[in-house]
């Protein structure tokens, strides 16, 4: 059995990804030699992709965030011939009480309220509504305890944490929208700007602003690029995945995408 060398997977991934390239191999690599199984945090999409890649077919991978299709899931490394219960991935559903009726809460209160207790984002898992004032979230089981003393309010509103049942998750909103646009390249910075109706010099000053990020990472160029199943975010604006593409009759790109727009209201 040999130690596996993250430089050996350097070469399949963005430079801007080494340091989570480091950290997955670490993880691997603690799960060949130690002969004990890894529970990660809270990992995204990206992540696991580039987990699976690095484990190939020595362990298994399965993830849990919760509920099903989670975004954000934690991920057990285990034998190929191991199967694992979602209790084991120790995910707490957090239902957040306020008075509704007279407030309102947003995706970004919620997420800054949680940033600010003092724990690394990778223990929270999604944020989830089902559209009608309701939110729930997920945090790794041993900071449920503290998180529910800890976060009193969100933004102004007074609120009560409290964990729930599996059987008590929410359905989540789905409020993306299927469109179309027509860009002059599969370039990051002709597609978003032709989904946003910015300049492709506006985008690109965005890039530099760290405003872009590309399948949950920061990216500095604007040329990469894009294809099927990308995952592009702009702050203030929302995110986009691209869905599929063609070529048009004066060899321009329809390009058909989901949009999850950001919604700007506040409590």
């Amino acid at each position: 059995m040999f130690k596996k060398q993250a430089s050996s997977y350097y070469a399949h991934f963005a430079a801007s990804e080494r340091s989570e390239v480091d950290y997955l191999v670490g993880l691997f690599n603690r799960f060949l030699f130690k002969s004990i199984p890894i529970l990660t945090p809270f990992l995204d999409p990206r992540e696991r992709f580039m987990l699976k890649m690095i484990v190939g077919h020595e362990a298994q991978v399965t993830g849990w965030g919760g509920y099903l299709h989670a975004e954000r899931q934690r991920v057990y490394l285990t034998p190929n011939t191991v199967a694992t219960p979602a209790a084991n991935f120790k995910v707490i559903p957090i239902e957040i009480s306020y008075p509704s009726k007279y407030a309102q809460l947003t995706h970004s209160d919620i997420l800054g309220a949680l940033a600010n207790v003092g724990i690394a984002l990778p223990n929270f898992g999604d944020i989830i509504t089902d559209g009608h004032g309701n939110w729930q979230f997920f945090v790794i089981a041993r900071l449920q305890s503290y998180l529910c003393q800890q976060v009193t309010h969100i933004g102004r509103v007074h609120v009560t944490l409290n964990a729930v049942a599996e059987d008590a998750v929410i359905i989540p909103q789905d409020d993306s929208l299927l469109l179309t646009t027509v860009a002059a390249a599969m370039r990051l910075d002709a597609v978003l700007a032709s989904i946003t109706h910015k300049s492709r010099g506006q985008i690109k000053k965005l890039i530099l602003q760290h405003a872009v990020k590309l399948n949950w990472h920061n990216v500095t160029g604007s040329n990469i690029i894009l294809t099927i199943g990308d995952v592009i975010s702009l702050r203030h604006f929302g995110r986009v995945e691209i869905d599929q593409f063609g070529v048009t009759k004066k060899e321009k790109y329809r390009v058909v995408y989901k949009l999850w727009q950001t919604k700007n209201t506040r409590s």
